[in-house]
């Protein structure tokens, strides 16, 4: 127990200590901000649950003490929240009934587990997503007018100081007030994303993971996504700090297809002789231009609707059995 609680404590005080990093400005700072929430999810998926959640209230509650209690929410919110139980699901297991059987009258097997599904916990990720993003916006007012005049006056100051001319501010500020809350979205969807995946290689690599490590390529949302992603879409044009929250639900949905659109890829290029060549040369163009997810989002969407990934495998021979 004294050794798990030493590992929460280290956990907490380095998530705690890369979250207040950016205080300093350097730009390393922002790297280290978003991978804040890696030592708790490896913590969470390394010891359990319970180790990430005594590390996170430590760490929180340190950094209200130092830097007050606005620091100490949003830690909570945006890091040890979302660790404790993005870990905690990935945890998550159950047996298959009827998996267990007698072997010549010795004693029954382990049970094989069913684990939580990883397109479940991407709507979590998405959830976790909008919460942060329409949190940070909350912080600024209760409607769509005054927080989008308080985005404006924060960003004016900022800009005001460099030599561009005060129209071509003014518009460009304009610009950046409309893309803020999708950018903080598509951010807080994929550095989430980040953080569980190179927990998972982390533990797995360490032998600390406890569960196989999942078929990523076969990830897919529940039916019921598309329907709340449809609503969303549909809640967006009714104005106000509704069409706001829609809108950033929108965004943290259409991320999630694109993940699963990589998934879809994955599965399609199987049978492809150069396959390294196309996901390396996919995954460079998606980084370097951005637009090209549009494509991974089509993809995803487009299995959702039609079933892309069963109608490829269908008639193809099983795999082979591991040797």
């Amino acid at each position: 127990m004294i050794a798990l609680l030493i590992i929460a404590i280290a956990a907490g005080a380095a998530s705690a200590l890369m979250f207040a990093s950016i205080i300093s400005g350097a730009l390393i700072s922002l790297l280290l901000f978003y991978l804040a929430p890696l030592p708790l999810t490896v913590t969470a998926l390394g010891w359990g649950p319970l180790a990430a959640a005594i590390g996170g209230i430590a760490a929180a509650a340190s950094l209200g003490a130092i830097f007050g209690l606005p620091y100490s929410i949003a830690f909570a919110i945006m890091v040890a929240l979302p660790a404790w139980w993005l870990g905690h699901l990935a945890l998550l297991g159950r047996p298959i009934e009827g998996s267990a059987a007698e072997h010549d009258g010795a004693e029954p097997a382990a049970p094989q587990l069913e684990w939580y599904p990883v397109g479940r916990i991407l709507v979590w990720i998405a959830a976790f997503a909008i919460i942060t993003t329409m949190g940070a916006l909350l912080t600024l007012g209760t409607d769509a007018d005054t927080i989008t005049s308080a985005l404006r006056r924060g960003l004016l100051r900022v800009f005001s100081a460099t030599s561009a001319q005060s129209g071509e501010i003014e518009r460009f500020v304009d610009v950046v007030v409309i893309v803020a809350p999708i950018a903080a979205t598509i951010i807080a969807m994929v550095t989430l994303t980040i953080n569980l995946w190179l927990a998972g290689k982390v533990t797995q690599t360490s032998g600390r993971l406890n569960r196989p490590w999942p078929e990523l390529r076969s990830t897919e949302l529940p039916p019921m996504t598309l329907v709340a992603l449809l609503v969303a879409i549909g809640l967006s044009f009714v104005g106000g700090i509704v069409a706001m929250l829609a809108q950033i639900a929108t965004t943290a949905l259409i991320i999630a297809y694109a993940l699963v659109g990589f998934a879809v890829l994955h599965t399609l290029t199987l049978a492809l002789p150069s396959r390294g060549f196309w996901l390396v040369g996919t995954y460079t163009v998606v980084v370097i231009f951005g637009w090209p997810i549009v494509a991974m989002v089509a993809l995803g969407l487009a299995d959702a609707v039609f079933g892309l990934r069963q109608r490829f495998t269908r008639g193809r021979p099983p795999p082979l059995p591991a040797s």
